[in-house]
């Protein structure tokens, strides 16, 4: 997990536009049935609006890398490389195994290749 805690602080950096396109997304939410807008670690307390999924987001944008890496504790070596949501509200679910790697691998493909050339 320290890796890519590092490596999004680099991103974060040196590449803000790049930031904004990791972890922003919809497109790991899994089973999640509820409305998350925000990442949080702590997915017991009345955590509908938020989740500890990459790209587990209800609707795309408003989040960024950086902020997935802090908000869900990845420097604490929580939630990576699975991810977490919170079932009906407020009981903690893992997600698939390696949910958190693969999402950020997801949308790091998305990017152009210029941008990759960038985080390379």
């Amino acid at each position: 997990g320290k890796d890519i805690v590092q490596f999004a602080k680099a991103v974060e950096i040196s590449a803000p536009n790049i930031d904004k396109k990791v972890c922003n997304g919809t497109h790991a939410k899994g089973e999640d049935n509820n409305s998350p807008t925000a990442y949080s670690a702590d997915m017991k307390t009345s955590a509908t609006n938020k989740t500890a999924q990459c790209s587990g987001l209800n609707a795309p944008g408003g989040q960024k890398f950086s902020s997935f890496v802090k908000d869900v504790g990845l420097p604490d070596n929580k939630h990576w490389p699975t991810g977490s949501y919170s079932k009906s509200g407020s009981t903690p679910t893992q997600n698939e195994q390696n949910s958190n790697a693969k999402a950020v691998a997801t949308d790091l493909t998305k990017l152009t290749p210029e941008e990759k050339t960038i985080v390379a």
